[in-house]
């Protein structure tokens, strides 16, 4: 398939203390959908297991209405070391303009240690559809209606 139109999306981004000398986030191949998340924490920390733990970024981003960030794991993080990201996706809206941190769990049976400019999450930015809700008696039916949990099999 060849697709002759691709559309980019410029966002701002605001280094804050801490995060001097960490490359900004970065897709690392031509193909990446995500830009990975660097952790700017000052010192080595250790994540036990079954723990959760906030890791800031150091970064301010600026995303365009209209479009949203979703925060990831990266699966090579969470394949050898049990490591992702609670709440995933994690959105960033377009009107938020806090330090990006990411909560980062630990559900294997080692101690994990992140130490500073470790990759530990990825950005994907995507549009966003407002959605108008209409109130009706009864929402239209459908050949599956309320099967859920496991109703198709396995």
């Amino acid at each position: 398939m060849t697709i002759k139109n691709k559309s980019e999306v410029i966002i701002e981004i605001e280094r804050l203390q801490g995060s001097h000398g960490l490359p900004l986030p970065s897709y690392q191949t031509p193909g990446s959908s995500g830009l990975d998340l660097l952790a700017a924490v000052a010192d080595e920390v250790e994540i036990n297991p079954q723990e959760r733990m906030l890791i800031p970024t150091g970064i301010k981003i600026g995303i365009p209405y209209g479009f949203e960030g979703q925060v990831r794991p990266r699966s090579g993080l969470a394949i050898k070391y049990g490591i992702t990201v609670l709440n995933t996706p994690g959105t960033i809206d377009s009107d938020y303009r806090g330090e990006v941190k990411i909560i980062l769990f630990n559900t294997g049976k080692e101690k994990f240690k992140i130490k500073r400019g470790d990759r530990i999450a990825q950005l994907v930015i995507v549009p966003v559809i407002k959605a108008e809700l209409k109130e009706v008696s009864q929402v239209s039916e459908t050949d599956r209606n309320a099967g859920g949990f496991g109703s198709t099999g396995v």
